[in-house]
């Protein structure tokens, strides 16, 4: 199968951190959100991944030059921003395939079953499969009317509030039919205003709810959130998990820290506290300091005495 990853955006609500680091590259443990995004695809069903891009894309390019993958990845560059619906018709463009398209949220740390998600695909006969997620304010989401058949009626794209006809939301994870998606514009339009509506009006759309989690990681309290998921759910590679905060190789203290992602090299003075935060690599914790809510960037110190909470350091920077 292939895939389309969506990460067209600046990822302006996590800056500073993405000032100079392209969003999908940030670290959530031991992997980058992109590597993130995509694991939840079983590498069985992977033929070739297709990256949308705008922003970062030298870096996402020079990334998987050096980090080979089982599959084939491309990287569809969006000179300006096309919207979902653009973004993913200026992707299909290097697909070479047959059968249908996964096309994933780039942003999503989730729990979906994608073999699941196929099944229904195919069992239904839709043209487009959507992963759904039940939450209290649909508002904010795409919202989805599905009948006891598993078929998605009715879809509509953040509703004012009061107005949405279920709790029921996509979920960012979608399996597109060949013929569907040959049919996307690349010309710059939303898939969840544009091309998602008629198609459930036609009868064409399934819906799958499943459970577990699912984190949209782009804002810095969901990043935080996001991370805890990965720790919570043992999706981690290297590095160790101590109560509950994960610690990469080489961390001089692994006993001040609640709830934390804790990269590699990091150095903690033994007087310091840390409630719900990330720490990236190579950063330096001085004496007496209390974080809660923070991301603190790579190579960053946090001088002595500091006191922060719902803060983002940038990286390489001195606070």
């Amino acid at each position: 199968m292939e895939v389309i990853v969506l990460v067209g955006g600046f990822g302006t609500r996590l800056r500073p951190w993405t000032e100079e680091r392209a969003k999908p590259l940030l670290p959530i443990l031991d992997k980058t959100l992109l590597e993130r995004v995509i694991e939840v695809v079983p590498e069985d069903l992977i033929s070739r991944v297709i990256i949308a891009a705008g922003h970062g894309v030298d870096q996402i390019e020079n990334f998987f030059s050096k980090n080979k993958t089982n599959y084939e990845v491309l990287i569809s560059v969006e000179k300006e921003a096309l919207g979902t619906g653009g973004a993913v018709g200026l992707a299909a463009k290097k697909l070479n395939g047959t059968g249908p398209v996964l096309i994933l949220n780039g942003d999503l740390i989730s729990s979906v079953n994608v073999h699941e998600l196929l099944k229904h695909h195919n069992d239904t006969g839709a043209r487009a499969t959507l992963s759904l997620w039940e939450v209290e304010d649909p508002s904010r989401f795409g919202v989805c009317d599905l009948d006891e058949s598993g078929m998605i009626r009715r879809f509509q794209e953040k509703p004012d509030p009061g107005t949405e006809f279920s709790n029921l939301i996509n979920a960012g994870c979608v399996i597109v039919s060949r013929d569907l998606i040959n049919q996307f514009s690349s010309e710059k339009h939303s898939m969840e205003r544009v091309v998602f509506p008629p198609v459930a009006k036609s009868g064409e759309m399934a819906g799958l709810v499943f459970s577990g989690y699912f984190v949209d990681a782009g804002t810095p309290n969901s990043f935080i959130e996001a991370a805890q998921t990965c720790i919570e759910n043992n999706r981690f590679i290297s590095g160790k998990k101590i109560v509950n905060s994960w610690y990469g190789e080489g961390v001089s203290n692994t006993s001040s820290s609640i709830r934390c992602s804790i990269g590699k090299n990091v150095s903690i003075h033994e007087t310091s506290s840390l409630l719900d935060c990330v720490v990236l690599k190579n950063a330096t914790i001085g004496k007496d300091v209390k974080l809660e809510r923070c991301l603190i960037g790579e190579g960053s110190i946090i001088s002595d005495n500091t006191v922060l909470s719902d803060t983002v350091v940038n990286h390489h920077m001195t606070f």
